[in-house]
């Protein structure tokens, strides 16, 4: 038996299996007759490409003659099947389909509303790492910031130093840090006048000076026009000085240069009081507690008496070795403070006058108050102190002196604003100049400092209300304001700005504890309504009477 050709390489399939083509399909193929009929060949059961159920081929081959098989074709038959248009190589078929694995179900998890998704992660893992902790090794870590710093080997090291040396940046260090404050300025006076007239510059919107602003609280209204204004020529303009004084008569005393003035309220009466000797000049008035008498003080040092209703001077108390830049009255005794820094008593009854000194001060004493009891005397000074004295002085001979009882060093200026509260004895208020624009509130009998106020300007002077617990402070520059708080919140009530056009210096309350007199170096005196009087409520009802109140004495001027 002669040996089948094979197919060639390039036509033969990857698998190995063969199908032998024996004699019996040999000899079918011979008798295959290419025709348009149909026709059924019998079954051969040794070959089992053909069955007994298998149909003829429906297709239609093209008529003719029937095939010549020629060895060639008998060799390509061999190694393949018979399909339409020739011989189809054998394929590699895969008999089984991939199948994916089969996914174990994912147990559900059982948790409340309020616990995070993250916890349900973790459980199902396992992990019990925080997810914001770093979990690298100490080297990789190294190894990061060796990567992150400023100076890396890859830059040249004199190059970076040149660049450091030339934006002053130290190597490896912040850009940006936090520091100290800057240490205060130098007490040069000239520079402090500089600062002051740039500070609207720089202030904060609530604090900036409007020639026409006002602020005040929605529960309260206070004019923000003066209801009087005098016109006061030749009124100096010196912080040192307390040039206005209200009498409990309703009678005002105002210093002007060389002249001392009174004006009555009730009437509109101006009168001229008296003159100061040649050379000197008036540097501070001040009524007794019955309003019958004035104190004048004098540049010289001397203190004069004067009779306010008969307009004659008593009397001229001398000894002092400066001006007198204030005065305060207790009963039958004149304080008088110096700007030698000295304050002495001054006893009227006697020819005798000084009963006692008070040495507590280094500089020039610009505020000085005497408490309505007499039992307490406060001072404040050009040194920055505040004093509080013991004013029983008893019997005393001439050259008697006294200590203070309690020192306060807690400002930074000078201390003229000084004012006892008239409804709790205990309690006193003391501010500071340009430097300092503090306001204090100290507690007499145990010398503690109870309440700060921070304002933005210095604070010339310090009045509390007689019937609110409320306290009224007038400013300098650069606001030129006139404020009121609340007691012991220290709220601001109220705010007129610009109240006159230069500083507001001299201050005085009308014997009805509701309307302010302010005196300023522009030369003008301005009565404003703060505050409501007494009365003022049956007032408002109609009953209407005449009376010798601030209210009916301002209301009657023309």
């Amino acid at each position: 038996m002669t040996s089948i050709p094979k197919t060639p390489s390039r036509y033969r399939s990857r698998s190995d299996a063969k199908t032998p083509l024996t004699p019996s399909i040999i000899s079918a193929f011979n008798s295959i007759s290419i025709s348009p009929q149909k026709r059924s060949h019998p079954a051969d059961l040794s070959n089992p490409f053909i069955t007994k159920s298998r149909q003829a081929s429906p297709v239609k081959r093209a008529t003719g003659g029937g095939i010549t098989i020629s060895d060639s074709f008998q060799r390509q038959a061999g190694g393949g099947v018979i399909r339409k248009g020739g011989i189809e190589t054998r394929l590699d078929v895969v008999s089984r389909d991939y199948l994916p694995p089969t996914l174990q179900p994912r147990p559900e998890l059982k948790r409340s509303r309020s616990t995070p998704a993250t916890r349900e992660r973790t459980q199902s893992t396992g992990d019990n790492r925080d997810r914001f902790i770093t979990t690298r090794e100490a080297d990789d870590v190294a190894a990061t910031l060796e990567l992150m710093s400023l100076n890396p080997k890859t830059v040249s090291p004199g190059h970076t130093a040149r660049l450091a040396a030339a934006t002053g940046v130290p190597l490896n260090r912040r850009v940006l840090a936090y520091h100290e404050a800057p240490p205060a300025s130098s007490s040069d006076s000239t520079l402090s006048q500089q600062r002051e007239l740039a500070r609207p510059l720089y202030g904060r919107p609530g604090e900036l000076p409007s020639s026409t602003s006002s602020v005040t609280n929605k529960s309260r209204r206070i004019p923000t026009q003066p209801e009087r204004v005098l016109d006061a020529p030749g009124m100096v303009d010196d912080f040192y000085l307390n040039l206005v004084s209200w009498s409990i008569q309703n009678i005002v005393a105002v210093a002007l240069a060389e002249s001392t003035y009174v004006w009555r309220a009730d009437t509109g009466i101006v009168s001229h009081l008296g003159e100061a000797p040649e050379g000197t000049y008036v540097s501070s008035v001040d009524f007794s507690n019955d309003g019958a008498y004035l104190g004048v003080g004098l540049g010289t040092g001397e203190v004069e008496l004067w009779d306010v209703e008969a307009g004659q001077k008593l009397r001229t108390m001398g000894g002092h070795q400066g001006q007198i830049a204030v005065l305060s009255w207790n009963a039958h005794i004149l304080s008088s403070g110096c700007g030698d820094g000295s304050i002495w008593h001054h006893d009227v009854r006697v020819p005798r006058h000084k009963v006692m000194e008070l040495l507590g001060h280094t500089g020039e004493v610009c505020g000085l108050k005497w408490r309505a009891d007499g039992e307490l005397l406060a001072s404040g000074g050009n040194d920055n102190v505040v004093n509080i004295w013991d004013g029983r002085v008893g019997d005393v001979t001439e050259g008697a002196r006294g200590q203070a009882k309690w020192t306060k060093r807690n400002h930074t200026a000078a201390v003229k604003a000084i004012a006892w509260c008239p409804w709790q004895s205990s309690l006193l208020a003391s501010g500071g100049g340009t430097n300092d624009a503090t306001v204090h509130v100290w507690n007499s009998g145990t010398g503690a400092r109870l309440h700060s106020l921070k304002t933005p300007s210095q604070v010339t002077s310090i009045i509390w209300s007689p019937h609110k617990k409320e306290i009224l402070t007038t400013h300098g520059y650069p606001t030129n304001a006139i404020m009121v708080h609340a007691y012991p919140s220290l709220e601001r009530i109220a705010e007129i700005r610009d109240a006159h056009d230069s500083r507001v210096l001299y201050t005085a309350v009308g014997p009805a504890g509701d309307v302010v007199c302010t005196g300023a170096g522009d030369e003008n005196l301005k009565f404003w309504r703060i505050w409501e009087g007494v009365g003022a409520k049956k007032k408002k009802e109609g009953k209407e009477r005449s009376s010798s109140t601030t209210r009916s004495g301002i209301l009657s001027i023309r």
